[in-house]
């Protein structure tokens, strides 16, 4: 039989029913300076999206744009889901220092904020997910058809531009005390560079041209930091209204198969929201989970350890424990 693991429980703000706590609110000038920071993230991929459009009216598109866009969708979001969710929301597995930074620049490069912020964010989304303090709920505005549209507008990407700043003391105190995730979190604007002209660099040389060059900035770059984003909040809206609930929650998690392979297996998210800390999403044999595959190799290759994975209602194990 295979051993059991104690869960390894998230920082709670103190005061579960006062949504209030582990929230600070901006000041005026740094919610203006917050917002500029949000609107040029957000805006700026679909500069690239009509420079895509206008070149692919003018030349079309080859198979070195999708390469570079594909290889650099990859790598931004298994980042984001192996490194920013599984890993540091969650601690669903332990990862060698080469793993951990690899895949937090990874994340970083997805351009979808610094990984303490997003880590703060998604923790204090499951602490009240889907009631009054949760960041990007759509289920709270109302039950018409108009409200449930503007909930989805709002977790899908309304709430990047007027939410309150989450307190980092009160849920990613853990991060705070990382030396090698503050770092990398001061560094997030470096990273957002550095996925926008690998490719581009990537590009030009293979080519021996600007015009490569160009190329590659959009579509391994701007253009896959638009898909990037949307695919990702698209957990935060559509995986919260439509789907699936083979589990009993205390929020609206679904499990959406469309999107399984897009968000590389995020979308079986209320099998997440039952087993939060286990780091495979996909619990049936048919429900693919690129991303948990990979922490299983990458536990293969000694970069990872104590994967925990939820055997369906059973308790969390360690892939480690050998059976007695």
């Amino acid at each position: 039989m295979q051993a059991q693991v104690k869960e390894n429980p998230l920082p709670k703000p103190a005061g579960e029913n006062s949504p209030s706590r582990g929230v600070r609110p901006l000041n005026e000038r740094a919610r203006r300076l917050e917002r500029r920071v949000t609107l040029a993230t957000v805006l700026l991929p679909y500069a690239g999206l009509v420079g895509g459009i206008l070149l692919f009216w003018n030349r079309g598109v080859n198979r070195l744009d999708l390469a570079v866009f594909g290889v650099m969708y990859c790598v931004t979001v298994l980042g984001i889901g192996m490194g920013f969710h599984r890993l540091m929301a969650h601690r669903a597995y332990q990862a060698t220092t080469f793993l951990k930074t690899a895949i937090v620049i990874a994340g970083s490069m997805a351009a979808q904020g610094p990984v303490i912020f997003w880590t703060a964010v998604h923790r204090r989304h499951h602490s009240y997910s889907d009631r009054e303090g949760d960041p990007h709920s759509p289920h709270l505005h109302g039950e018409g058809a108009v409200e449930i549209a503007k909930g989805l507008w709002h977790s899908h990407m309304g709430w990047l531009f007027n939410h309150e700043l989450t307190d980092w003391g009160t849920y990613v105190r853990d991060l705070l005390h990382d030396r090698l995730i503050f770092k990398l979190n001061r560094l997030y604007f470096l990273w957002i560079m550095l996925g926008l002209l690998l490719p581009a660099t990537a590009e030009g040389l293979i080519t021996m041209s600007w015009l490569g060059f160009a190329r590659g900035f959009l579509w391994g770059g701007l253009i896959r930091v638009l898909v990037v984003h949307h695919t990702t909040w698209s957990i935060n809206s559509v995986c919260h209204v439509f789907g699936s609930q083979p589990y009993q929650v205390k929020d609206h998690s679904t499990n959406n198969a469309v999107l399984a392979i897009p968000t590389f297996g995020e979308s079986w998210h209320n099998n997440h929201h039952a087993f939060p800390s286990s780091a495979v999403h996909g619990l049936e044999w048919w429900q693919v989970d690129i991303t948990g595959s990979m922490i299983k190799l990458c536990a293969m290759l000694g970069l990872a350890s104590a994967v925990k994975i939820a055997r369906k209602k059973h308790p969390e194990v360690d892939l480690n424990q050998k059976s007695a």
